[in-house]
């Protein structure tokens, strides 16, 4: 599985780069991470390309960095960098795709996409209240046509184009984005709520 982490994050308005932007004292990639590595699928690969050293720092050990040299040109092309650095394994059929500024997905969200993918779904999109959302998975058929997309839509292109399995996620987790500090600044009252009531 990928979490993209290679974008700019310029709507963020800060001199912090968003993937390192601090919730609860810790940086979204590294929620996002730990969310990917406690669903026990594997491998886990961090695709960075802005500040690629800063960003690919917080890499735990066992987390492979991939490096998007052309994460300008859209995440289609973070993508990209993903799908070619698994293309050459065997063993890989399918990929979870989640993106670093959403740090709440939680790690039932990509369970539940393989187990869509063991009963036959070559792509599947995580659903909260019916409204489809991230990650995605994307089967290896659909890898070459997937290296093919370009600019800022990524893998919801293929989901226009064939049929997609949704797989309701109530429940695993947040899929709110962080693309501005308003948006971070509502994750910590959810999660200071969360954590007040439990």
């Amino acid at each position: 599985m990928a979490i993209l982490a290679a974008g700019a994050g310029s709507r963020a308005g800060t001199t912090v780069l968003k993937p390192l932007l601090r919730l609860r004292d810790r940086p979204l990639v590294t929620w996002a991470l730990d969310a990917a590595r406690t669903s026990g699928l594997w491998p886990v690969l961090l695709v960075v390309g802005h500040e690629a050293d800063a960003v690919g720092a917080h890499a735990p050990r066992g987390v492979e960095v991939v490096v998007s040299t052309e994460w300008q040109r859209g995440i289609a092309h973070s993508l990209r960098a993903a799908l070619g650095a698994l293309s050459g394994r065997p063993a890989g059929q399918a990929v979870c795709i989640g993106l670093a500024d959403q740090p709440l997905v939680g790690p039932e969200a990509y369970r539940r996409l393989a187990v869509a993918y063991d009963d036959g779904a070559d792509l599947a999109v995580a659903t909260y209240g019916g409204v489809r959302g991230n990650p995605v998975l994307l089967g290896r058929s659909r890898w070459g046509e997937a290296m093919r997309l370009e600019g800022d839509e990524g893998a919801r292109v293929l989901f226009r184009r064939h049929s997609v399995v949704e797989v309701p996620c109530d429940g695993t987790g947040d899929p709110s984005d962080v693309d501005t500090l308003d948006d971070l600044r509502v994750l910590e009252r959810r999660c200071a709520s969360r954590t007040s009531s439990g």
